[in-house]
């Protein structure tokens, strides 16, 4: 029997096939697909024998579809349990992988797990007659990277298509959620953490990497690929977290981040060490839960969260005209370290240190404190006000007269002591203050401090106080 493959179609009758699949979400050969099964008097797909799944649970029901990107480490050899894994729990899986994995698994191995062909090259002939890579990046509601290897995270934050796996990841709308696995010296560089960074500017989702043994003898430390079991459940979250309505959805949040600067002279200032990390990173989580978010922030070296309002200010007086400027809204979370004093009489030119001169007299004056301005408004005021302490002993002592003193509903209290490297640093142990009592919080990243505070504030407005 002679065979017709897609290709030798002519492109009128081509060109009709690619709009009725746009028009019904299909790839083209799942359109084909149907047009035989309808020709053929069928109006369902044959049930196909398995495990039960998602997918089974309803006649009616479709299966998520899930695109995974393999990258080229040797934690790849585990991409294969892991596609059992989601095809157990009913996803439709699709699978690519860079040129680099074929050195570790091949497309053969990986294709008869999905059930389908394996994506390799970006100029492959039989996919990208009409724009394939296009298609693999539409046609996903989630694409997951694993492993995700240094290599591959750099091109990602750096916007590289020069692959069909970079391709595909440039042109995707979906939610991205990567398995970093890497030598724990390739982790901590540097240039990693600047691309990772990035990354969860962007929006992308990360498990892992977990601590543990490397594959090169005698290496251990972070970067271990996170198990696939691990990675399926963080998939399942993700899928639950899209289909949930989101719990402060449409509310207003305003935040302040960064340190302020406050001028002597026009090349110098008054500021402090804070990086801006933990309000930027609440930002995010607000964002992410759905909430209009204005972020007034100091100067700050780090990317803008994705679906923030960014307000940059210098001075303590500038943040405090755009935190009016924001009002009203639901919350006001005061991240910020703003300094507490300015030099009274900044001079107009850069100050001169002039042999046998006397050291210049700088006169302070007290800055306007944000947080207690807005706390004990009158009018406008939001109806939740959290501010932060930043103490360097008797942490909740000093919160709870801050507390009283400033007005504001809760404050949440770190200690910044140089010896827990919280300033300017990635984690975080907070201790959340109000007038019911003290939660103390676990230690954890500014990331997972930052959920846990949109959390409870979600909590707080709709009621549920458990």
């Amino acid at each position: 029997m002679a065979s017709l493959t897609v290709r030798q179609l002519d492109e009128a009758l081509k060109q009709q096939l690619r709009l009725r699949a746009a028009r019904n979400g299909r790839s083209m050969e799942d359109e084909i697909r149907s047009i035989l099964r309808e020709a053929a008097g069928e109006t369902e797909a044959p049930p196909q024998a398995g495990p039960a799944s998602r997918a089974e649970t309803s006649a009616t029901a479709v299966a998520p579809r899930l695109l995974l990107i393999v990258g080229g480490g040797i934690a790849a050899y585990k991409s294969l349990d892991l596609i059992r894994r989601l095809k157990e729990l009913g996803y439709a899986v699709r699978c690519i992988l860079t040129q680099a994995a074929t050195q570790f698994v091949t497309p053969l191995a990986a294709g008869a797990l999905v059930g389908g062909p394996v994506y390799t090259d970006l100029f492959n002939p039989d996919h990208e007659f009409d724009v394939g890579h296009i298609r693999l990046a539409r046609e996903a509601d989630l694409v997951v990277v694993a492993p995700a290897t240094a290599d591959l995270m750099a091109k990602m934050a750096q916007g590289h298509a020069n692959d069909l796996a970079t391709a595909v990841l440039l042109a995707t709308t979906a939610k991205i959620l990567l398995a970093p696995a890497m030598n724990p010296a390739m982790w901590a560089n540097k240039a990693t953490q600047r691309n990772l960074a990035q990354l969860k500017a962007d929006g992308v989702t990360l498990v892992g990497p977990n601590a543990g043994e490397m594959a090169e003898r005698g290496e251990r430390g972070l970067g271990r690929m996170a198990e696939p079991l691990e990675i399926a459940a963080a998939v399942e979250r993700l899928f639950k977290a899209e289909n949930a309505v989101l719990p402060i959805k449409g509310k207003r949040i305003l935040i302040t981040a960064g340190p302020t600067h406050e001028p002597i002279d026009p090349v110098r200032y008054i500021a402090n060490r804070s990086s801006g990390k933990q309000g930027y990173a609440i930002a995010a989580a607000a964002a992410e839960a759905g909430a209009d978010v204005v972020l007034v922030s100091g100067p700050v070296n780090l990317p803008r969260p994705q679906n923030v309002d960014v307000v940059a200010v210098e001075s303590a007086r500038d943040m405090l005209a755009a935190v009016e400027k924001a009002l009203p809204a639901d919350v006001a979370i005061f991240a910020a370290a703003v300094a507490d004093w300015r030099v009274a009489n900044a001079g107009a030119q850069k100050i001169k240190k002039r042999p046998g001169a006397a050291t210049p007299q700088l006169a302070l004056a007290e800055n306007p404190d944000i947080l207690s301005t807005i706390a004990h408004r009158s009018d406008g005021r939001p109806p939740l006000v959290i501010g932060f302490a930043a103490e360097t002993e008797n942490v909740v002592a000093n919160a709870k007269a801050k507390l009283a003193r400033k007005g504001c509903d809760w404050i949440l209290a770190n200690d910044v002591s140089p010896s827990t490297g919280i300033m300017g640093g990635d984690s975080n142990t907070i201790h959340l203050v109000t007038a019911a009592g003290v939660d103390d919080w676990p230690p954890q990243s500014k990331e997972e401090a930052a959920a846990m505070l949109i959390s409870r504030i979600a909590a707080t407005l709709t009621g549920d106080r458990h």
